[in-house]
Parts: C-alpha cells; sequence; structure tokens
C-alpha cells in the first residue's frame, strides 16, 4: 500500500525523462529527444567557477542571489526589452522559477491558462498545487492569441503562462499577438508570467517579451539554453516587487539560493558572445525543416531548438514507438499536449546526426 501524498497522482514521470533513460541504454542511439545544447560552457564562465571554488566562495549567498549577478540581470532587461524591473530574484534554474512563481501565485480552484501545446511541467505543477489547468487550443497553427485565450476565460481565471521562443513548437509570439494578450490580461486582471529561457535561439527577427506591453509582467529566464549551463541549474526572476518578494521568501524555505560558484559564473556569462551559436542552430533548423516538410505536415519553427511534426497516420506513441525500433529517439506530443497527433523532435546535435535522423523519419513515412 502506498503512502505517498495524494496530489501524488496528479502528475507522473516525465516523457522525456523516460526516453532520456532510453537513450542510456541505447548503443549509438539518433537522439533528438533532450532538450539541451549541444555545445559546451563558455570557458571564461568555467574558470570563474574554478576560481570561485578554490577562493572559498562555496557558502550560501543572499537567497536573492549575489548583487553582482542581479544587476547584471537587470542590465540585461534594459539593454534587450528596455525594461526596468520592479524586483529581480537568482533561481535554480527557470524550472526553478516556476515552481517558485506558480506556489506564490496559485491557490486550489485557481484557473492557470495554458497554451497547447505546452513545456511539461506547467500543467503538473499546477495541478500539485491544487489549481486547474485550462488549456487554450492552438492548433493547427501553435499561434497563442488573445481571441483564441479569451474564449477559456471564467472568474476563476487567474493566470496566464507565456511561452515565447516555445517548446515544443518553436513559435515566437509576434509583437502584434504579445500587445493584445497584454490588453486582455489588463483588462481580466490576469497575472502573465513569461518563460522567456528561449529569449537567444530567434532565428527570423528580433525577440519581443510582453513586457513592452505589460510593465508588471513576471519574466523567468536563465542561462540553461543560451549558455549551454543545463547542469548548473542557474535562473532568474524578475518583475512585480510583491510577487519577486513571495517567491523569495518561499526560496528561504525551499531552494535556500542557486549554486554560489555558478552564480559568480553566471555575472561573467552574462558577458559573452554567443551569436555563433545561434546562427549555427539556424541552419539545424533550415536543415531539419526542409528535410521534412515534403513528407510530414509541420510548421516551420521560429525559435528555440524544437520541431513539432504531425503523424503521418496513428497515435504518437506508435509512431515514436517504431522511431525507436529505428534507433532514432524522439517524443511523443501527447507529453506537451491534450492531443496525441504529433511528435517533438530536438535539434540540438550534431549535423551529421540530424541528417541520420531525418533519413530515418522519412523512412517511416515511407513504410506507412
Amino acid at each position: 500500500m502506498t503512502r505517498s501524498a495524494h496530489r501524488m497522482s496528479k502528475i507522473d514521470s516525465s516523457g522525456i525523462r523516460k526516453v532520456f533513460d532510453l537513450a542510456a541504454k541505447m548503443t549509438d542511439p539518433i537522439n533528438l529527444s533532450i532538450g539541451q545544447p549541444d555545445f559546451d560552457v563558455p570557458e571564461l564562465a568555467k574558470r570563474e567557477t574554478i576560481r570561485a571554488i578554490e577562493d572559498g566562495l562555496n557558502k550560501y549567498t543572499p537567497t536573492q542571489g549575489i548583487p553582482e549577478l542581479r544587476e547584471g540581470i537587470r542590465r540585461l532587461m534594459r539593454q534587450t526589452r528596455d525594461w526596468e524591473p520592479e524586483a529581480v530574484l537568482v533561481t535554480s534554474g527557470v524550472s526553478g522559477g516556476i515552481m517558485l512563481a506558480l506556489n506564490a501565485l496559485v491557490d486550489p480552484g485557481d484557473e492557470v491558462l495554458i497554451g497547447d501545446p505546452y513545456f511539461v511541467m506547467y500543467k503538473h505543477i499546477t495541478s500539485l498545487l491544487g489549481g486547474v489547468p485550462v488549456f487554450v487550443d492552438t492548433y493547427p497553427d501553435f499561434r497563442l492569441t488573445a481571441e483564441r485565450i479569451e474564449k477559456t476565460l471564467t472568474p476563476k481565471s487567474k493566470v496566464l503562462l507565456l511561452n515565447s521562443p516555445c517548446n515544443p513548437t518553436g513559435v515566437v509570439s509576434s509583437s502584434e499577438e504579445l500587445s493584445d494578450i497584454a490588453d486582455l490580461a489588463k483588462a481580466h486582471d490576469l497575472i502573465v508570467v513569461s518563460d522567456e529561457i528561449y529569449e537567444s535561439f530567434c532565428y527570423d527577427g528580433e525577440f519581443v517579451s510582453i513586457v513592452r506591453f505589460l510593465e508588471h509582467a513576471v519574466v523567468l529566464g536563465g542561462f540553461s539554453k543560451s549558455y549551454g549551463m543545463t547542469g548548473w541549474r542557474l535562473g532568474y526572476a524578475c518583475g512585480d516587487a510583491d510577487i519577486i518578494g513571495e517567491m523569495t521568501k518561499l526560496q528561504q524555505f525551499t531552494f535556500v539560493c542557486a549554486p554560489s560558484m555558478v552564480q559568480q559564473a553566471g555575472v561573467v556569462a552574462l558577458g559573452t558572445d554567443v551569436s555563433g551559436h545561434i546562427d549555427e542552430f539556424r541552419r539545424k533548423r533550415d536543415l531539419m525543416y526542409d528535410g521534412l516538410q515534403d513528407v510530414f505536415e509541420v510548421t516551420r519553427p521560429e525559435g528555440a531548438f524544437y520541431i513539432f511534426p504531425r503523424v503521418p497516420e496513428g497515435t504518437d506513441e506508435a509512431f515514436v514507438k517504431r522511431a525507436i525500433e529505428a534507433n532514432c529517439l524522439v517524443i511523443p506530443g501527447s507529453v506537451f499536449s491534450q492531443r496525441n497527433t504529433h511528435f517533438r523532435i530536438s535539434y540540438a546535435n550534431s549535423f551529421d546526426q540530424l541528417r541520420r535522423g531525418i533519413e530515418v523519419l522519412r523512412t517511416l513515412t515511407s513504410s506507412q
């Protein structure tokens, strides 16, 4: 008989991690599953981490993060968004920021609006807290619009979660879409939490944040994707002082602080030019889209490093099973959606691996 809390029945093990664990048991798989950059941490950041450790900077930091890093994040907000947030909190990755933000905002019964498809964590953490995830259907083009959001509103609607560039679709919200969403949020007193972890990965135009139109949104960002620091667990939350204050209070009794030496590295990483990596990922996006678009129904991604094709027929799990049998790891779309019609590819891999993956996936469609 299980003795775990009843709320644990509201979540299950991540489908992504299941595939990740499977990959560890396979011999030389074509791994198009995990959303992890295939470039390493900047050398300057590595050296700064080593220096911090050797200099004894291994103890707790202030809960909100070291001043140098928080000022660096403020400077980033001014440079990239022309925005001065009321408060800044350094978090243990964006996942830590999501956990803190939803804990600080969601009471049992509150409705959290989530564009479908969505990042897996949004649904499960909302449910764990007793909130109600309300899915905004964005199929078939995956555009999250004010019109689509408005159809889901009820008196219990409280939080709107944004993710642009989007995981798993690669869609980037336009200025017009964000302006309309901001107007809707103001009209209906919605709290907007914007997950902007993929902000550097915009391939066809500039990145635009919701804070251009909605000053009091909460912005979540981090170092995992832009700087290859996925295992270092460093992120940030910026925005309304009251909300960030509640998140900081909660962090005191949970994460305590982000890793001290990694915070030192973050200061250095913020000054690193990653444009070469972004250019390379743009070419990978083009390779993957061009290699699939004539045999799959697929939307051309504008950002992040994912593409979300429709399965040729049947269910996503059946198609993914066949792909895995052909030594190609992809993720069923139902991990990210209420539908089971698509699958997610991460093109954060070498050009050679991507070409091999395209060949396998094309073969699977021709054998239907």
